[in-house]
């Protein structure tokens, strides 16, 4: 997390790299990263705001997705250890 010029905080992106990210989410990454090369100036008048809008709902979906799937597989874990506590060691 990075400080803003006003001292409020502001928040990047992940890691981009392609083999993190579903299909969907690497069009609309190389769509923003190709916005920033094409606009290097008018990227920072917020040419590419509402790819990186888009960016962040996408990675927020992934990031749930797995949160839910880890929190089903913990609960599976913890329901198996406390039917057989002598197994889990």
């Amino acid at each position: 997390m990075c400080k803003g010029a006003n001292n409020s905080s502001v928040e990047m992106h992940p890691d981009l790299s392609s083999h993190l990210h579903s299909a969907e989410c690497n069009e609309i990454i190389n769509a923003f990263q190709q916005c920033h090369v094409d606009h290097p100036v008018r990227k920072f008048m917020g040419h590419c705001n509402d790819l990186d809008r888009a960016l962040t709902r996408c990675l927020k979906a992934e990031r749930k997705k797995k949160q839910e799937a880890n929190f089903a597989k913990s609960r599976s874990f913890q329901k198996r250890t406390q039917q057989n506590p002598e197994q889990s060691q």
